[in-house]
């Protein structure tokens, strides 16, 4: 790639640590590039060092250890309405004694903006979040969905260089929720503005987030794509924390080149890819997602597929799609995506066998 083109990196910690007491740290050590432009979202647990990271950026948390730059400067020290960074929160932070219009533009008037330019921009912002005749209402007037359609465009209208979001759709229903992330979404494509955005909704950051970085106990545990992040998870805690996922434990037979088999811990063997295993004899727990199982018929060819014995436990009906849940060596949650219709052929308690091929089986670190 040509110099030109690499994208320049507008956020860069380096080195952080966070403790609050002096003992435990929260953030343990957070090395992490943000480019210009791109929405990256912070997921994980609660607990997990996600929301502190995001305070630190914000500057309402110091970094105990290490240094934080924006711009290539460094602002570990900076008082937060120095750093040009728009803020949204899940409670809307709105002033309830002020209009919309009054809300949206209190951060030009913090900045001294003209009078005319204000009217200009907080105009642009209505007319953005589509909200335009509703200028002069006060908060408690509005809608949850529409309350956080105002804070987005308090935090957009000075035009800032990065705008975080701290859980900003946690308190909406769901349908509301997905429309509000399809609305983010097109904004930020639309002014190319940078986004760092917290949640703990798996499902959320994929479908929103350029790059996820998935925190744990303080340590980011991975940083990439939605789908590199689904397909080829590191470890056993990414597997089972985005989407859903099938855990079986084993033993690591034998390894040969980027695949292993592995004898389950309740007997049998099956082939998996050799993602985060020792060698042989170390212990292992596989990673297999619903929709890469079949259910089939107890003489069908397996065509190198891994193939074991199963039993119905019951079925569940979700509209687009069904699932089976089955006990499978010792996992009786074991969870196979089924089309629709499929799951009234199966009964509870009957013997089926499950399908899948290596490829589709991860052997990650032992849960």
């Amino acid at each position: 790639m040509e110099a030109g083109l690499v994208t320049p990196i507008l956020v860069r910690f380096s080195g952080i640590q966070k403790t609050y007491d002096g003992e435990h740290l929260v953030v343990k050590h957070l090395d992490l590039d943000i480019k210009k432009g791109e929405f990256i979202t912070l997921l994980g647990p609660s607990g997990s060092g996600k929301t502190t990271t995001l305070m630190m950026l914000a500057g309402f948390e110091v970094p105990t250890q290490g240094e934080i730059y924006l711009a290539d400067r460094p602002i570990k020290n900076m008082p937060p309405h120095k750093r040009d960074i728009g803020m949204v929160f899940q409670n809307y932070a709105l002033f309830p004694h002020l209009t919309i219009e009054e809300n949206v533009a209190f951060p030009l008037s913090v900045r001294k903006t003209s009078k005319a330019e204000t009217q200009e921009r907080v105009k642009a912002a209505l007319r953005m979040i589509k909200m335009e005749t509703l200028a002069q209402r006060r908060p408690g007037q509005l809608s949850g969905g529409q309350q956080q359609r105002v804070a987005l465009a308090r935090a957009l209208v000075f035009n800032p260089q990065l705008v975080l979001m701290d859980e900003p759709l946690g308190a909406l229903d769901k349908r509301l929720r997905e429309q509000m992330q399809l609305e983010i979404k097109q904004l930020h494509e639309t002014m190319g503005i940078t986004v760092v955005y917290v949640t703990h909704d798996q499902s959320e950051a994929l479908t929103m987030s350029d790059r996820i970085a998935v925190f744990n106990d303080g340590i980011v545990q991975q940083i990439d794509r939605p789908d590199a992040l689904y397909e080829r998870p590191v470890n056993s805690f990414v597997a089972n924390f985005v989407g859903e996922n099938n855990v079986l434990s084993g033993t690591v037979e034998t390894t040969d080149k980027d695949y292993c088999r592995v004898l389950l811990a309740a007997g049998g063997t099956v082939m998996a890819r050799a993602v985060n295993v020792s060698g042989a004899g170390a212990a292992t727990s596989l990673s297999v997602r619903p929709e890469r199982v079949a259910i089939v018929p107890d003489g069908a060819s397996s065509d190198g597929a891994n193939r074991l014995p199963a039993k119905v436990q019951n079925t569940i009906y979700l509209g687009d799609h069904a699932l089976a849940v089955l006990d499978v060596a010792g996992n009786t949650e074991f969870m196979v995506k089924l089309q629709p219709g499929a799951h009234d052929r199966l009964r509870s308690g009957e013997s089926v066998f499950i399908s899948f091929r290596p490829e589709d089986c991860l052997a990650l670190d032992p849960v």
